[in-house]
Order: structure tokens, then C-alpha cells, then sequence
């Protein structure tokens, strides 16, 4: 068993992960709001950590940030064509930690934790305790990736794949660099934007090797989401040479305005990093209220394309179970 270190031996990060809020009321209290809006009951957890929180406008019940973390008791509602797999994961699930969807690249459920828990996830009921393997079963997923030629790019998700320590990934790291066909390496993270002060000269220096092939997705939602310390955060992230991509979803009330999301592409572009992906709503159990529609979400589009020139402009996509790959809109 591995010692457990008190809380002021670990590192600055570590620390802010573990004093994450957690509790409806803890929140209301700090944010200056009445607990009674926020009757809900579910089995998935709050959880906000509190570089995050800080950004949050105090008595605003909805402020964007409050919105994607705070339980609703909309998320009790049952809703037609929502389900606990939306994406069909657990099909294309074939050893402990891997997924495999699309042709040439896998993913790795680096670790079931997050720094946040947002309300929308699409991994919210997935079944993580059957996809962590741990260091000493982890050599099926690699002896899978090894054995299959055809791959040459993995995505470590999770969860959060930062959320793990150093040494952990150093060894992932070291353990996939072994694999001569891989090219690329590519990390799914809401981390620096959550607590960023993760990114520590001990990640930076392990990040460093694969500075030439390696490319970094963010995930943020709203221009709110960003301050300096995110902003150095992701500068440390883009002078070890990574490509700094950010993929959003769509939510109602939260980024679903012309101006919201102008200002988040011209908020991404300030910090060094180009809009990716706009996802719709993957329809997971819980997260219903949020949906844009299709129609909504094109005009939307159609009109931030008339405001912004084309780098900054995302690509408006959904993910379909079983599809060979993501369907731009």
C-alpha cells in the first residue's frame, strides 16, 4: 500500500485538487446564494476546485461558470433519447482503460479523476471502476497498442489525464515511447484552466520530449473561465512546443449566444490557443436541460462566421455511437 502523504507535503496542485468544493451548501455560502435553488439530489457529485471558484460571480445564481458545475434538480428528469452511454463506449472497450473508436489513434483512461465535475458529461455514468488498471495491468492496453500497427496517435483522457501525478505519467509516458509506431500523443485536459498551477516545472520537463509530437485540447466553455494565472499556465504549456487546440460544448444558458462565443474564440486566441471543436450536447442521462438544437446551433455558426475570420471560428461537430468518425455540421 502506498504511503499517504499529509496535505502540506504535497505539491501546490495537489493540494488545490484535494480543497476542492464538494459540498451544495459549502458553495451557496461562498458564493453569497440560498441553497433552496439548488434542490437536487443525484449520485453525481458536486465538485468545484477553488481557482475555478474564485471566477465565479458571487450571488449571480446563474453565472455561467456556477452553471456547469452546480447539481440542478432538472438532471432527475428523465428525457427521450438520453442515455447513461451515449457514445456507445462500452462497445468499443476491448481491454481494461482503452477505448478504441476511430481508425489510427486510441484512448487511455488515464485516471477516472477530475478536477471538476461538470454537469454535462458524457462520462458522468461511465464505468470507471472496471477501466482502472492500475501500473501492473496496464500492459494490455499497451501489449494492444503494440500488437496494432495501424495506430499512431493516443489520447490520454480520463477523467483527466493531468490529474494524475507526475511520476505516474512519466512512467505512462516512458512506457508509450517505447511503441515504435506511435507519431503523436495528445492530451485532453480542463486542468490548466481548472488549477493552473498544475502545470509545474516537473510536468513541463516531462512534457518536453514530446514536444514535436504532441498536441494539447483544452476544455473550456466560456471567455469567464479565463485570468492571467491561465494564461501563464498555458504560455509554460506552449513554449515546451505543443500545439494548444480547446474544444467546447454548447449549452444553453451558459455559451449558446454569438457574443458569448465570440468572446471565448477572441478569450482562446489572447491565451495562445485556437478554437478546435464546438460540440453539441453528447445526450447523456442528466444533462437534457442544456441541449441546443441543430437549427440553433448552425445559425449560431453561420453568424459568428460573419464576425470572426475562420482560424477563430470552431468547428460545429456531434458524435454519434458507432459513426467512423466525428460529424462536422
Amino acid at each position: 500500500m502506498s504511503k499517504v502523504l499529509p496535505l502540506q507535503s504535497l505539491p501546490d496542485w495537489q493540494q488545490e485538487l484535494s480543497q476542492a468544493v464538494s459540498s451544495v451548501a459549502q458553495l451557496c455560502k461562498e458564493l453569497n446564494l440560498d441553497p433552496a435553488d439548488f434542490p437536487s439530489k443525484n449520485n453525481f457529485p458536486l465538485r468545484i476546485p477553488r481557482p475555478y471558484l474564485n471566477r465565479i460571480k458571487k450571488g449571480d445564481r446563474n453565472d455561467p461558470l456556477l452553471l456547469q458545475a452546480m447539481p440542478q434538480v432538472q438532471e432527475a428528469l428523465d428525457a427521450e433519447g438520453y442515455s447513461k452511454d451515449p457514445l456507445g463506449e462500452t462497445n468499443v472497450n476491448p481491454v481494461p482503460g482503452l477505448l478504441h473508436k476511430y481508425a489510427g489513434r486510441v484512448l487511455l483512461i488515464t485516471t477516472s479523476s477530475c478536477a471538476i465535475h461538470c454537469r454535462y458529461c458524457f462520462r458522468r455514468h461511465f464505468p470507471y471502476a472496471e477501466n482502472r488498471p492500475g501500473r501492473e495491468k496496464w500492459q494490455k492496453a499497451l501489449d494492444y497498442i503494440q500488437n496494432d500497427v495501424t495506430v499512431t496517435e493516443v489520447i490520454l483522457s480520463g477523467g483527466d489525464p493531468l490529474a494524475a501525478s507526475n511520476k505516474y505519467l512519466a512512467w505512462l509516458l516512458q512506457a508509450l515511447a517505447e511503441i515504435p509506431h506511435l507519431q503523436r500523443i495528445r492530451f485532453h485536459t480542463r486542468l490548466p484552466v481548472m488549477i493552473p498551477s498544475r502545470i509545474d516545472s516537473g510536468l513541463v520537463k516531462l512534457l518536453q520530449p514530446w514536444h514535436d509530437r504532441g498536441v494539447i485540447v483544452l476544455h473550456s466553455n466560456h471567455a469567464q473561465e479565463f485570468d492571467s494565472e491561465v494564461d501563464n499556465a498555458l504560455k509554460r504549456l506552449s513554449n515546451c512546443g505543443f500545439l494548444l487546440l480547446n474544444q467546447s460544448v454548447l449549452l444553453r444558458g451558459i455559451n449558446d449566444t454569438v457574443n458569448e462565443q465570440k468572446a471565448l474564440s477572441l478569450r482562446l486566441f489572447q491565451a495562445g490557443v485556437l478554437p478546435y471543436y464546438l460540440f453539441l450536447l453528447d445526450k447523456v442521462a442528466g444533462a437534457a436541460h442544456f441541449d441546443v438544437s441543430i437549427s440553433d446551433a448552425k445559425q449560431l455558426i453561420l453568424e459568428l462566421r460573419s464576425l470572426l475570420p475562420g482560424y477563430l471560428v470552431p468547428k460545429l461537430t456531434c458524435e454519434i455511437a458507432g459513426q467512423e468518425s466525428k460529424l462536422p455540421l
